[in-house]
């Protein structure tokens, strides 16, 4: 037990903590507030508390607990709302109202509730950490399935099947040093990543439905991508698409110091949305941790590894899993208030010099990895962080340290959401590492002209961004035919086909399938517009063509009408047949 010294906000310093580790969580004064212990300096310790601090003052008492911040893992996890450290927000709201009182304690999984667990394995297995001893169904779509604990190893002795609690055993095992009585219940120190048995390089894409990130930018499964971009233009719609569609059998969406109502948005419209997977709600495979600005700033750290432990967890159940931190900058902001407390040295605008080391060690526990286990089950975590820049300035540090380690950068852009562009990914800024290395998958799976048509599209855009140089000079009449030919198709991409709706029911999700199909009508019109000019037929006649209309309304043909892009193909055709008489 140690005594306080000096209280500065967040941040206390501790006399008499001699036998404290780094990390350790303490409790702090008589109402045994939440801290953790950030630095150690003989008998002194310096203290992040994630709780408001005042009243707390020199003298008060330190109790050290002796353990690390952790994370509960077991059943009961699914459709969860946590705040930063793991407290349940339902709970807390019954026990102290709509504002979470100081000190207010509450389990993070229900301890009471039992749960049918279905054994896999039986007796006399042999078995070592991360094996499968048996499942429990969550819900009707998530498997929770019960692995062997991490440093045990041995022969089933017994194992049950029933309904038991998180803490009673369903197994017995015979180890070397002797019985061992197994649990649901896990506990996981959250700043250390969760050990597998082999990285994996990512070779197929997370598909998110999104038409500009799949088809230009797209992210592998086990991948990592940063959304920067300025206030308004855009980022936490994206998160929200990306956590509502992305090819991922599990959510962890963090809301890591964004504003409470954009957080009240995510809770009222999960429970609602319909899973196009499961057709269940989309909070069926969901875990929420909202840590909004008005909570303690030391919170914010906190909230990024509680994240990514409970994806980890996932992912060595074999699962693929996506997790949003919205955003990082809001977690680097925290870092540098209690580094400035600390009096560290400063780095660049004032952050601390170990910023890049911290954002690579959140970003480096995403992968796809084969788990641990006596099998061949993979799992990934796919992280896609967003950056919120002051201003819009990338040149900033989070920005910076953040493209150093991702490969898919999707930059928003402030102009183009002031044109109610959206998703405001600029298509001449933003970036995927992964094109090449996912090509051989789109080619396989949706044929060797997928490639071709991405290159062509975006050959286009490039073209577009030159020749409006042009047009700004010297007006759109001063162009050719080709050059019309060319500003006419980029726009029909830019608006018919990058312009997403997150809004609208057939919009919001476009499948892959009938990306492909869309692209295709826009490219199919360019050839055949070019084929038109060779024969003398003006460039005005063409862009005139009534079947652009239905080209442009083809975002809103649902996924069981795919058949309607054949017969617009069909009518494009005949009309340009007939212009060319």
């Amino acid at each position: 037990m140690g005594r306080i010294v000096k209280v500065s906000g967040p941040l206390i310093v501790a006399d008499g903590m001699g036998e404290s580790k780094m990390f350790d969580v303490v409790r702090v004064g008589k109402q045994r507030l939440i801290g953790e212990i950030i630095e150690l300096r003989g008998e002194m310790a310096s203290i992040e508390v994630y709780e408001e601090t005042a009243g707390i003052g020199p003298g008060d008492e330190v109790f050290d607990t002796g353990e690390p911040l952790s994370v509960e893992l077991a059943p009961g996890l699914i459709e969860s709302i946590y705040d930063g450290i793991q407290r349940p927000l339902d709970k807390l709201r019954e026990a102290g109202g709509d504002r979470i009182a100081r000190g207010v304690e509450a389990s993070p999984l229900d301890h009471q509730k039992k749960w049918a667990f279905t054994p896999t394995a039986k007796k006399g297995d042999k078995l070592s950490a991360g094996d499968c001893l048996g499942f429990v169904m969550e819900n009707e779509f998530v498997k929770h399935k019960i692995l062997m604990p991490l440093g045990v190893a041995g022969t089933i002795k017994e194992i049950y099947a029933g309904e038991f609690t998180i803490d009673e055993p369903v197994a017995t095992v015979t180890a070397e040093t002797g019985d061992i009585k197994i649990a649901m219940l896990r506990k996981a120190a959250v700043r250390k990543g969760r050990p597998y048995r082999e990285k994996l390089s990512p070779s197929s894409p997370m598909i998110t439905g999104q038409r500009v990130i799949d088809t230009f930018f797209p992210i592998a499964r086990g991948g990592v991508a940063a959304v920067p971009g300025p206030f308004g233009s855009g980022k936490t719609v994206v998160q929200h698409q990306l956590a509502k569609w992305a090819d991922a059998d599990i959510i962890v969406y963090v809301g890591c110091g964004e504003r409470g109502n954009e957080m009240t948005d995510v809770l009222n419209e999960f429970p609602e949305l319909t899973d196009p997977k499961t057709g269940e709600p989309l909070m069926k495979r969901t875990v929420l941790i909202a840590n909004t600005s008005d909570m303690p700033v030391a919170a914010r750290e906190a909230s990024i590894y509680t994240g990514i432990t409970i994806a980890e967890y996932f992912r060595d159940m074999g699962y693929n899993v996506a997790i949003m931190a919205d955003s990082t900058s809001r977690w680097a902001e925290a870092l540098r208030e209690m580094s400035g407390r600390l009096e560290e040295m400063p780095g660049e605008e004032g952050y601390p010099a170990y910023l890049s080391a911290r954002l690579a060690e959140f970003y480096e526990r995403a992968g796809i990895v084969k788990v641990l286990g006596s099998g061949d089950a993979v799992g990934s975590v796919t992280a896609i962080g967003a950056v919120s820049p002051p201003g819009g300035d990338l040149s900033e540090p989070v920005s910076q340290a953040t493209l150093r380690i991702v490969k898919v950068f999707w930059g928003l852009s402030a102009s183009l959401a002031y044109k109610r562009h959206f998703p405001a990914i600029d298509w001449l800024q933003s970036y995927s590492l992964y094109t090449d290395r996912l090509s051989d998958w789109f080619d396989s799976n949706l044929g060797e002209e997928w490639n071709r048509m991405r290159a062509d599209a975006m050959r286009i855009l490039q073209e577009e961004a030159e020749l409006n140089e042009i047009v700004r000079l010297v007006g759109m009449d001063a162009l050719g035919g080709k050059d019309r030919v060319t500003m006419d198709t980029a726009k029909s991409i830019r608006e018919d086909y990058l312009h997403q709706n997150a809004f609208h029911e057939t919009d919001t999700y476009t499948s892959t399938e009938k990306q492909l199909k869309m692209l295709g009508l826009i490219l199919e019109f360019d050839r055949l517009a070019r084929n038109a000019l060779q024969k003398n037929v003006d460039a005005e006649d063409i862009i005139a063509l009534p079947v652009k209309e239905r080209i442009g309304r083809a975002k809103y043909i649902p996924e069981e009408r795919m058949e309607e892009f054949r017969i617009i193909s069909e009518e494009m055709e005949r009309q340009f047949a007939g212009l060319i008489g």
